[in-house]
């Protein structure tokens, strides 16, 4: 041992006797173990991301949602042919959620929802607000737990009763110095008392188009009570004069007495998200929706649907593999440096030939000049390799600040390029090792 620890002295010794050539020898390893580090955190952020999308959007989740038929960049033409097809649909409806849940063996569950942008007012506080119907299964399909108090309950939901679930900076603004729970808020012209408060999370524009709502800024209260109470658009039956063009609104279309009238889209919902039990149940379950609602719509294509999870695993499968090709790339530059480090050591071989000579021929063995050039390589390698993980941790860290991507430095990541830097060093170092260990000692005592 006591041997061993003598050799590996002297590489040390030869290490910081030429510092220039070292950290020269060892910037290969630095940015390659930076690299790595850097993409597998993004590479982490990007699949943590998807993880909290899905759990976002819910699982084995459909989402339906009305679409508008009346093309701005259409012609008059295609305009009147399309009124005349729309009257015919209801557009969507409370029916419409409660026949997908009856019809299908499939369905788990089916959360219908619709809302209101509102006013909210408590004490004299005022906040804008998204007023949102649902049913009771709606917290979990979308994985919402309460902070404070419960969620609205079956039978509040079948009475149609006045009560409300709020989102976090409702309870913020509203109510910031007090229990919200058993008071009552006014939201446009109805009053609801307040059973719960949700712990909210942060809704990005992607979550928002899949179908969810910003919970921070929402109050839900059971889909019922605001058909009821507030307002019902599949009950609107109104004639106006709009330009000498009289319309009437019924359902979710309209009928025009003049050619040149307009027509207006009303929805009873704005959404039917429909829980499937098995992921491998969605496409086939989203088709039979399909051709569900097409035949309630009179064959009219009024609606949109989305199956969230689909999307953001394949979403995730295309970031995977950029993430895949950039840690190439990155690997490709732990190989760079690794030969890098293998044409260093051989010139540091033909340039310390008599030094060799002088240690074989004062007793050193082969397997000694293996083992000390081949501490050299690994202690650089190391050594490149500490600093690299460093530059990488750092490296994520303002890749985050900078451009708002998140990621994640693993341990493991840590753990692999560190391990990949030293074997560069074992395997890129061998070669010179054993080539200064094959020198003849007294063809290398001559030389000059």
């Amino acid at each position: 041992m006591e041997r061993y620890l003598q050799i590996l002295t002297l590489s040390l010794d030869a290490v910081f006797a030429n510092k220039f050539r070292s950290i020269l020898t060892a910037l290969g390893i630095i940015f390659g173990v930076a690299a790595v580090i850097a993409m597998m955190a993004i590479g982490n952020g990007a699949r943590q991301e998807i993880l909290d999308q899905i759990k976002l959007v819910g699982l084995n989740n459909i989402v339906v949602t009305p679409k508008l038929l009346d093309d701005p960049n259409s012609t008059d033409e295609e305009s009147d042919e399309k009124s005349m097809s729309k009257k015919y649909s209801p557009g969507l409806t409370l029916k419409d959620a409660e026949n997908i849940e009856r019809s299908l063996p499939t369905v788990a569950v089916v959360s219908p929802e619709v809302i209101y942008p509102t006013m909210a007012i408590r004490s004299g506080k005022k906040l804008n607000v998204d007023l949102s119907g649902v049913t009771a299964d709606y917290f979990a399909v979308f994985n919402q737990e309460m902070r404070i108090g419960i969620g609205f309950s079956d039978r509040q939901q079948d009475m149609g009763a006045p009560v409300c679930v709020i989102g976090p900076e409702v309870a913020g603004k509203l109510f910031p110095n007090e229990d919200p729970v058993g008071k009552s808020i006014k939201c446009g012209s109805i009053w609801l008392e307040v059973v719960g408060v949700l712990k909210g999370v942060q809704v990005d524009e992607k979550a928002e188009s899949m179908g969810v709502s910003n919970y921070s800024k929402s109050v839900f209260a059971p889909i019922k009570t605001l058909l009821l109470r507030f307002k019902d658009r599949s009950l609107i039956n109104q004639s106006s004069l709009m330009g000498g063009n009289e319309i009437i609104f019924f359902g979710g279309g309209a009928i025009s007495f003049n050619s040149g009238g307009t027509t207006d889209s009303e929805n009873q919902l704005d959404k039917i998200v429909v829980q499937v039990k098995e992921s491998s149940q969605l496409s086939s379950t989203a088709t039979a929706i399909k051709a569900m609602l097409t035949r309630r719509h009179q064959g009219v294509d009024d609606f949109d649907i989305t199956i969230p999870e689909l999307l953001l695993k394949q979403e995730q499968k295309t970031k995977d593999i950029f993430n895949i090709v950039l840690g190439a790339i990155a690997g490709i530059s732990l190989v760079v440096g690794g030969i890098g480090i293998m044409n260093i050591m051989l010139a540091s071989v033909m340039e310390r030939i008599r030094e060799i000579g002088v240690r074989r021929a004062t007793g050193a063995t082969r397997r000694d000049i293996v083992f000390q050039f081949l501490s050299e390589a690994t202690f650089i390698s190391i050594t490149g390799g500490v600093i690299g993980v460093v530059l990488g941790v750092i490296m994520a860290k303002v890749i985050t600040l900078s451009t708002d991507i998140l990621t994640i430095v693993s341990f493991w990541s840590i753990v692999l390029s560190f391990g990949v830097a030293a074997s560069v060093g074992i395997i890129f170092g061998y070669l010179p090792a054993r080539k200064a260990a094959e020198q003849d000692p007294v063809e290398s005592l001559r030389h000059d």
